[in-house]
């Protein structure tokens, strides 16, 4: 898919935009002893919204996606997921920090992606898929195992549904790990650098099933990338963190042709010295 291509997509999931946003950020902060890595952030995502984050390491972005999907706790501020709060919930009518059953429920719409496949090296593609909506969601084997190989057939690995992740190539064990997420039937998907463990030549199979995502399904997804091309393409709206707060976003044309910031123009003019 093309720049020119990504447009229409771009403007057909963003309709949404005026409805409550289905992951909302109000002040939160998160620190690690005297370093703080989240700054008052607010950040606002629409349902079916594609969100680039990209920015220099150590910005927060990462953190970002651990804290939804709690991984991290948050020292300060509220998580919204769907209408609910993620990091707390009301009790006697005031808000009190969220216990593990409440964590879990709202937990159950965010999927995630990371660097790193993750897969059980001792089950085959096909079974990958299948654990989580067996043992989490409490699907039938039949019906856990049809979604496993729709899914699979989805990110082109259906010739591998048998094959263990050590005879899987670095782009086919992140597509499984992609289709195993998606089992789970997120509302929201978090991808985590998710092209930074691959090779240059297999990077392509991923980022394409992320193409596919976001122009044939209506995910919201949240991107953490160091590829600039593939965010400019792909992404609504670019979010260019810096100390832990979101010092630009925009759409992408408007975003990589006249940023605003000095921080981001000095980011950018980096990014492709070192390209």
């Amino acid at each position: 898919m093309t720049t020119t291509d990504a447009g229409p997509a771009r403007m057909a999931r963003s309709d949404s935009s005026d409805t409550t946003p289905i992951v909302r950020f109000r002040g939160v902060t998160k620190r690690y002893g005297a370093l703080t890595v989240l700054d008052r952030l607010d950040l606002d995502v629409s349902e079916g919204e594609m969100v680039s984050i990209i920015g220099p390491s150590g910005s927060g972005k990462t953190t970002v996606l651990r804290v939804l999907m709690t991984l991290e706790r948050i020292d300060d501020g509220v998580i919204e997921v769907g209408g609910e709060t993620l990091t707390h919930m009301e009790r006697g009518g005031r808000l009190v920090p969220a216990d593990e059953r409440h964590l879990r429920r709202i937990r159950g719409q965010i999927g995630m992606c990371f660097q790193q496949f993750n897969l059980f090296p001792h089950m085959t593609a096909l079974e990958n898929c299948m654990e989580g909506p067996v043992y989490a969601l409490g699907l039938a084997k039949a019906e856990a195992r049809e979604r496993a190989e729709e899914l699979l057939e989805m990110v082109g690995l259906a010739d591998k549904r048998d094959s263990h992740p050590g005879q899987l190539s670095g782009g086919q064990q992140q597509r499984v790990a992609i289709a195993r997420a998606l089992a789970m039937r997120p509302r929201v998907m978090l991808f985590d650098e998710v092209t930074s463990a691959l090779d240059p030549e297999v990077t392509g199979e991923v980022t394409g099933v992320i193409r596919k995502l976001a122009t044939e399904h209506n995910l919201t997804m949240l991107m953490v990338t160091h590829q600039m091309e593939f965010a400019r393409d792909i992404s609504d709206r670019i979010c260019f963190f810096c100390d832990g707060r979101i010092e630009e976003e925009a759409p992408p044309a408007e975003f990589f042709a006249a940023p605003r910031s000095e921080r981001t123009r000095q980011f950018l003019s980096a990014v492709r010295a070192a390209a």
